[in-house]
């Protein structure tokens, strides 16, 4: 898949400000199949702040790589704000680095519902031991929902490193 420029400029920004904090970043994927981890690591000296990515697309691997609680899962599904929350704090506590970003939703075309559309992504984000998750909508085809989370985690990133 193709990201346009200004997500690798970003990236490299972020990298850079990263550098600068001495900080380091993991990232714990569904929906993104590991989109977000490969535009870091396309870029020279992203091994700096890169050190290591999650790939969890199934439940069990939220859950063994993770540590997702099944609970949790039962209880709120795989999309959700609680499973985004524990995937960032599990991928920050595996790695015992200080940033790490979350990204589960429905890319679709199929997978949708009522109450958990396709488009519906949850973002975490744990820096410092401190948590949030952000939810979105977003619309357009797998490809640009796909794109629309990694544009959205990159500013959270951003953000919240600043």
């Amino acid at each position: 898949m193709f990201l346009p420029s200004n997500f690798t400029n970003q990236a490299a920004k972020i990298i850079t400000q990263m550098q600068e904090k001495n900080l380091m970043l993991v990232c714990a994927e569904s929906c993104t199949g590991g989109l977000l981890s490969a535009l870091f690591t396309e870029i020279s000296g992203s091994s700096k702040v890169i050190e290591r990515g999650y790939v969890t697309y199934s439940n069990e691997a939220k859950i063994e790589l993770l540590g997702v609680k099944k609970e949790t899962i039962e209880n709120f599904g795989a999309v959700s704000a609680e499973t985004a929350t524990e995937m960032a704090k599990g991928a920050c506590g595996n790695s015992e680095l200080n940033v790490a970003i979350s990204i589960t939703g429905i890319a679709g075309p199929d997978g949708g519902s009522e109450n958990k559309p396709v488009g519906l992504v949850y973002i975490g984000f744990c820096f410092a031991k401190k948590n949030q998750v952000r939810k979105f909508n977003f619309s357009g085809n797998r490809d640009e929902i796909r794109k629309s989370a990694v544009k959205a985690a990159l500013q959270i990133i951003e953000a919240g490193i600043q």
